[in-house]
Parts: C-alpha cells; sequence; structure tokens
C-alpha cells in the first residue's frame, strides 16, 4: 500500500495560485491511478482531479476545470495539483489519494492529514 503526505497549501488571495505536492512512499507509485480530493467545512468530501498511472489522462470536476491541472512525476513518487485563479469556494482541506482506474472518483485508500488551502475574498 503507498504511503502519501500532502503538502504547499495556505492562505491566499482570490486569483492568486497555489501549487500542492503529495508524496508517496514506496516504490509502487506508478502502478496506481491518482487523485486529489477536498472536503470543505461542513460539507462532504468531494472529487476534484485525477490521472492515469502514466500521467497522460487527467480529469477534473467542473468546478475546477480549466483553473487547477494536476501532474505526476513518477520518478519522484510525487503527484501535483497546480491551482490558478483561484476562488473562496475553494477553501477546503486537499487530500491526495489512489483512485480506481477507470473510475477516477473512486478512492481507494485510506485518507491522510490533508493539507489547508484558504482563499480569502
Amino acid at each position: 500500500q503507498v504511503q502519501l503526505g500532502e503538502s504547499g497549501g495556505g492562505l491566499v488571495q482570490a486569483g492568486g495560485s497555489l501549487r500542492l505536492s503529495c508524496a508517496a512512499s514506496g516504490r509502487t507509485f506508478n502502478l496506481y491511478a491518482m487523485g486529489w480530493f477536498r472536503q470543505a467545512p461542513g460539507k462532504e468530501r468531494e472529487f476534484v482531479a485525477a490521472n492515469s498511472r502514466s500521467g497522460t489522462s487527467p480529469y477534473y470536476s467542473d468546478s475546477v476545470k480549466g483553473r487547477f491541472t494536476i501532474s505526476r512525476d513518477n520518478a519522484k513518487n510525487t503527484l501535483y495539483l497546480q491551482m490558478n485563479s483561484l476562488k473562496p469556494e475553494d477553501t477546503a482541506v486537499y487530500y491526495c489519494n489512489t483512485v480506481q482506474d477507470g473510475d477516477y472518483v473512486r478512492p481507494l485508500g485510506s485518507w491522510g492529514q490533508g493539507t489547508q488551502v484558504t482563499v480569502s475574498s
């Protein structure tokens, strides 16, 4: 099983950018499709973006399409989420997880601590 750790969150003004990272332990990172999820206060955790094992098939939720970019570096065992044009409604704790091939919105592993993203208006 892959152990994951998220980082890169912070406080940013609306319209700003952040880059999140998800570092994975072990040598099996490239065997898994990977995704980002987020949970805002008082809301259910929701799917944000995912990518295939090779990193060539990104998929986004409608709410972030065109603003966020998911990528991965299998040599570094790291998943990224570049977030541009941030909005206050993007405020949430962001988590990475392995996801089901062919069904990216379905997380497979356990959840880590996440990284807090706060967007001020």
